[in-house]
This record gives structure tokens, sequence and C-alpha cells, in this order.
């Protein structure tokens, strides 16, 4: 721009710079909803994939634009979501320095498609020994179960359940599920540990 004869304004949105392949493809939550206690539990995120692309009308309702009760033809992208499996809960607690987490809490049953996340490869991987130790003690012991969903319920303030995609049901090749962890908010502590306790291994839909 320095050897410019004459001023011209700059093409494009600096917003977008630089234009270039992200990082990481799975976005991040920054921030969930701040949390009501008198709202029902609900769950905040969810998590889906990207299938294509397409364009639809719609009539703007934007009074003082010209474009007012007018027709416009938008891109929009089609997002595929199928349901997530709730495998696990997790208790936070604030301190002076942030949420600290307490204690997680773990399904008795995990598929495949979530064990895979935890190997680099699943098919050279031998032993596949991840939670198999911890579902068999869970087995045995069911007070230490409810012992850990009672001191979640008991000491955190903040709740978060942990679930993962289906990619088998996505028309994707890759096995390897997405997991994420998704703020339950409204009620007290209780009813958040009650709420994604009854969740443990079921279908989430959007």
């Amino acid at each position: 721009m320095s050897h410019r004869k004459f001023e011209r304004p700059r093409h494009g949105s600096l917003g977008f710079c630089p234009r270039k392949r992200c990082a990481h493809h799975k976005g991040k939550v920054r921030s969930f909803p701040r949390d009501d206690p008198k709202k029902p539990c609900h769950l905040t995120a969810f998590m889906g994939y990207k299938a294509g692309m397409t364009h639809i009308v719609r009539d703007v309702d934007k009074p003082g634009s010209k474009q007012h009760k007018k027709e416009s033809v938008e891109a929009v992208t089609i997002i595929e979501t199928p349901p997530m499996i709730v495998v696990g809960i997790v208790g936070y607690v604030r301190t002076p320095r942030g949420l600290r987490s307490l204690t997680t809490v773990w399904a008795k049953h995990l598929s495949d498609e979530f064990k895979r996340r935890y190997y680099k490869n699943w098919y050279k991987s031998k032993s596949r020994k991840a939670f198999t130790k911890y579902t068999k003690e869970e087995s045995e012991k069911q007070k230490d179960f409810d012992k850990e969903l009672a001191r979640i319920a008991k000491y955190c303030e903040v709740v978060r359940v942990v679930a993962h995609t289906q990619l088998s049901k996505t028309g994707l090749s890759q096995k390897k599920a997405h997991v994420m962890e998704i703020q339950v908010n409204g009620g007290s502590s209780k009813d958040k540990v009650e709420f994604g306790k009854n969740l443990f291994e079921k279908e989430v839909p959007v």
C-alpha cells in the first residue's frame, strides 16, 4: 500500500485474516449461558457436522431498510446433528482462581466409538484396556458410584455432562467419536446431578 498513486478503499474484511486453514476443526465452547436456578434443568450445547450448503428465500423484516417486506436470497449451512450419548458427569467447585474439577463419574457401559478417542491407533493397539478397570470396580461397588454423585451434589456449583457424538449415524468414514463437556443449567446442584444421571447411556437429540 506504500506505493499507490491514489487512495482507494481496501477490498474485503480484515476480520477474516489470516486466510488459512484452522488449527482445530472442532470448535470450543468459550462460555456457557448464565445459569438460572428458577428454570428447569436443561443442556446448553450440542455438536453437529457440516453436511453442505444451500440457499433460502426469506422475507426481510427490517423497518427503515430498502429491503423491508421484500424477499431476499441468502446462503445457509446444513448441519447434521445425530443424537449424542451421555457417558459421564463432572462436578466443578468455584475457587479464587476459577473453576476446579472435584470428581468425574462415568457410565458403566461405554461404546467403542467413545473408547477410540483415547487411542492414537485403535487397529494396532493390542490391549484396548481403556476404562476396563473402572467399569469392573463400579460393577462391584455401587456405593462408590452413589457416593461420588452425592459429593458433586453437595459441594459443586457447576455440573457438566460428558457426551460423545455418533459418527456411525453420519455419512463420514471416521469411527472415532468427538467428546465434549456440556453444562447443565437450571435447578439446584442436586437436581442437575439427578438430571445428568438419568441421561446416562441414553441418546440425547437436539
